[in-house]
């Protein structure tokens, strides 16, 4: 079923810092997934929200130990890494935040409040694994374009989609050509 008329499309953080090494974040998978997200932000123009993760300034909370971690990525916003892979042309909204998970109050009164959603992007087991999981405890519907995602690794990005199978009827995992 190709893309409903109130079903948007949330692509989730395709940024450099996520793409291209030496970031210690940067997916293999990556460029294998962009073009199912170009192909899929052409279909859904109009109804398309990119998310930019940036790193919450200053750290608080668990984010300090976080950081002690990932210290190369405590960037400011506009530091290159945080661009988007893809640019946003017309019809295209871009939203950032300082989470993991997508989702808000925010986002939602973007959309509209029966919007469906069409997700996609990196990192499955990260950051489109929360953005799913807030949308659809909001009582949203997604599709997870799962040929238009990247996990950290394969294997991450295969177990995540198994434990979002599990979460159906709210997910329906489908590729790309179910959604153009």
């Amino acid at each position: 079923m190709p893309a409903r008329q109130n079903e948007w499309l949330i692509v989730v953080d395709m940024q450099r810092a996520f793409a291209d090494p030496p970031s210690p974040w940067a997916s293999a998978d990556f460029y294998r997934a962009l073009p199912q997200v170009e192909r899929l932000v052409e279909a859904y123009r109009g109804r398309v929200i990119l998310t930019r993760y940036v790193a919450p300034m200053p750290p608080t909370g668990a984010w300090v130990s976080y950081f002690e971690a990932w210290p190369s990525l405590l960037l400011p916003e506009q530091h290159p890494a945080w661009e988007l892979k893809l640019p946003p042309g017309e019809g295209v909204f871009v939203e950032t935040r300082a989470t993991f998970g997508k989702w808000d109050a925010a986002m939602a009164a973007r959309v509209g409040q029966d919007a469906a959603l069409a997700i996609c992007g990196v990192a499955t087991e990260c950051c489109v694994l929360a953005t799913v999981l807030g949308a659809i405890d909001a009582g949203r519907f997604v599709r997870l374009a799962t040929d238009a995602c990247a996990g950290g690794t394969p294997e991450a990005h295969g177990q995540t989609l198994g434990i979002l199978a599990g979460a159906a009827p709210l997910v329906e995992l489908v590729q790309t050509a179910a959604l153009v």
